[in-house]
């Protein structure tokens, strides 16, 4: 009996501390939805507040990043009903009322970036048609249209398709990033080292809070994540997602600062003053400030695999979180609300990405305060409510991301009204 129990236990060990190609692929696809728009957007928002700041910020990337997606999910598998959504966890632990309204915050945090995204690939390919390969620009409805339904298409093949299109995507972006951060190193300059006023350097802060979730979020995926890795793993699907959401956070953190750092060092402040006043991304702008050919024909590729890799992953969550909330307020079958669902997501963002409004305004009016909602603060308000929960309660990593939840909301709402 007890060499029974000896072997159970050294099974679940090696079940947790072993990596299979199922955990690669939850990787390399949780990768795929963080890097997209708000990434090459970051450079220009964090360099324009000067080097300590992005030094401070490059040092609270990671714990925020790593720690608020482990609560996110911690939340997700703690629900009694299997294979429960993320909107089935809100309504058992919350109740009907409550759980509709944070079902409906948390549609609402996916949704604009599907918008900004499909406006994102749309802008990047007419301008890689264009201005590199010398063709005459396509209608916009046109083209955003194929483009949109095509980026939908994978998704409706399943998601074994769709892990393996992150893995195809994933691995050049990867090594795109990195090689164009070298490649910037003779441009760099040496940054001013000065020590920034104390109330300079706070405000800088407080407003870089919400840039950073923004731009390392990937919590539209995690709720599927969960699932998966509660039906491949069991009871040890808790320990697992810890361990490939540490890893998918280091490689994040790793890749996009080192690209950060380099964009940054390589532009002055008021170079990133102007991109930011121009509406570019960073990679855009290099290709038009250094007139250099070899980045402006790898810039748009860069942009096409980060926004669609992206756009994937954030459609995941927008699918099913809209197909929960129709679910709940009619008696439509599964298959015809998931019909509706997609119907409603393929034309709105359609519509976006032919309006083309700005995107950098819609990052900052429309999806930061509610990602911060329901990334950070919801999860550790559920760590005081839910028994499941309640072995986090009083952990500093608790009170760490509740407080950069708060600061990122008051900061956007401040900067929204201002």
């Amino acid at each position: 009996m007890k060499e029974s129990r000896n072997a159970l236990n050294s099974s679940e060990l090696n079940t947790t501390t072993s990596w299979s190609k199922h955990d690669t692929h939850w990787v390399l696809s949780l990768f795929g939805t963080a890097v997209g728009a708000g990434i090459l957007f970051l450079p220009i928002n964090l360099g324009i507040g000067g080097f300590w700041p992005l030094v401070a910020m490059a040092v609270l990337a990671f714990p925020m990043t790593y720690l608020a997606h482990r609560g996110l999910a911690r939340f997700v598998l703690s629900s009694k009903i299997k294979n429960a959504d993320f909107t089935d966890v809100v309504e058992e632990h919350f109740g009907a009322k409550a759980g509709r309204s944070i079902s409906l915050l948390y549609f609402l945090s996916i949704f604009p970036i599907l918008l900004i995204y499909g406006v994102g690939i749309t802008n990047t390919v007419d301008s890689f048609m264009v201005n590199q390969a010398d063709m005459a620009s396509l209608p916009r409805p046109l083209l955003s249209g194929v483009l949109v339904f095509a980026l939908i298409a994978i998704m409706m093949a399943g998601e074994k398709v769709m892990l393996r299109a992150f893995a195809i995507m994933v691995y050049p972006l990867v090594a795109i990033l990195a090689f164009l951060s070298f490649y910037l190193i003779p441009n760099w300059t040496m940054p001013i080292m000065d020590a920034p006023e104390a109330s300079a350097f706070a405000s800088t802060m407080w407003l870089a809070v919400p840039v950073v979730i923004f731009s390392f979020s990937h919590a539209a995926a995690i709720s599927s994540f969960a699932n998966v890795q509660r039906r491949h793993y069991g009871d040890q699907a808790d320990a697992k997602s810890e361990v490939i959401l540490r890893r998918t956070s280091i490689m994040l953190i790793a890749f996009v600062l080192i690209f950060v750092f380099s964009c940054v060092l390589a532009l002055s402040p008021e170079q990133l003053a102007q991109a930011k006043e121009q509406n570019v991304s960073v990679l855009s702008y290099l290709a038009n400030a250094t007139d250099n050919p070899f980045i402006a024909t790898l810039g748009p590729l860069v942009a096409f695999v980060a926004i669609t890799s992206s756009f994937l992953g954030h459609f995941l969550g927008a699918r099913e979180s809209l197909n929960g909330l129709i679910t709940k307020h009619s008696k439509l079958s599964e298959k015809r609300v998931d019909r509706i669902s997609v119907a409603v997501l393929f034309f709105s963002i359609w519509a976006a990405a032919i309006m083309n409004p700005s995107i950098l305004g819609m990052m900052e009016a429309l999806s930061g305060p509610v990602i911060a909602m329901i990334l950070f603060i919801m999860p550790m308000l559920a760590v005081y409510k839910i028994d499941a929960l309640k072995q986090y309660r009083g952990n500093g990593s608790t009170y760490f991301v509740l407080t950069a939840g708060i600061v990122a909301v008051s900061a956007l709402i401040f900067s929204f009204f201002s």
